[in-house]
């Protein structure tokens, strides 16, 4: 272990100190700025929706849901409700969100609308599930509920959302297939 370390710590007969230390430097940028690229390009709605084959179908119910554009004009993307928006949660989940995606392809469970058919009821209860175990926090990212906000609501939304509230309920318990046709 000792001559583990002191090799670690000497100086390099090949290269100075600040040589490597630039090296270091250059490699961690660009592995950042190679890292923000990716998340950017892997987080548009075009990519969910066109380059990843599988995605296509849901891509069109979300077109034409509240959530693509709202009346008011506000819309909310796929990554927007799908991925964790603070590091290093975003990169972890969109790491293992992109092997699962990826895997179910190649392997073809996936890779038809009859398939993803036919596993549609299985991947949404994981989503809901998912939404379920963080108290939907990334529909709250838009959607605030105050007991100011909720006492301005009509009768029933206001018994509903009073729940949310007191810790019984989270929003994927009523609104499931609000983006997405929830499957049968």
């Amino acid at each position: 272990m000792k001559r583990l370390w002191k090799a670690l710590t000497s100086p390099s007969a090949r290269w100075s100190v600040l040589a490597l230390l630039l090296a270091g430097v250059v490699i961690g940028a660009v592995g950042v700025v190679g890292t923000q690229v990716m998340v950017a390009v892997t987080g548009t709605n075009e990519f969910c929706g066109g380059a990843c084959h599988s995605m296509q179908w849901v891509a069109r119910e979300y077109e034409a849901s509240v959530h693509a554009v709202s009346p008011k004009g506000v819309g909310a993307g796929c990554h927007d409700c799908h991925i964790p928006h603070t590091y290093p949660a975003l990169l972890f989940y969109k790491a293992k969100a992109g092997i699962k995606d990826v895997y179910g392809e190649m392997t073809g469970v996936i890779s038809t609308e009859e398939k993803f058919k036919k596993e549609r009821p299985r991947m949404a209860k994981e989503v809901w599930a998912e939404y379920k175990e963080n108290n939907s926090e990334r529909c709250r990212t838009c959607h605030a509920f105050t007991k100011a906000v909720v006492a301005k609501q009509d009768e029933a939304k206001r018994a509903m959302h009073e729940q949310f509230l007191a810790g019984q309920a989270t929003c994927i318990d009523c609104h499931q297939g609000i983006a997405h046709t929830a499957p049968q």
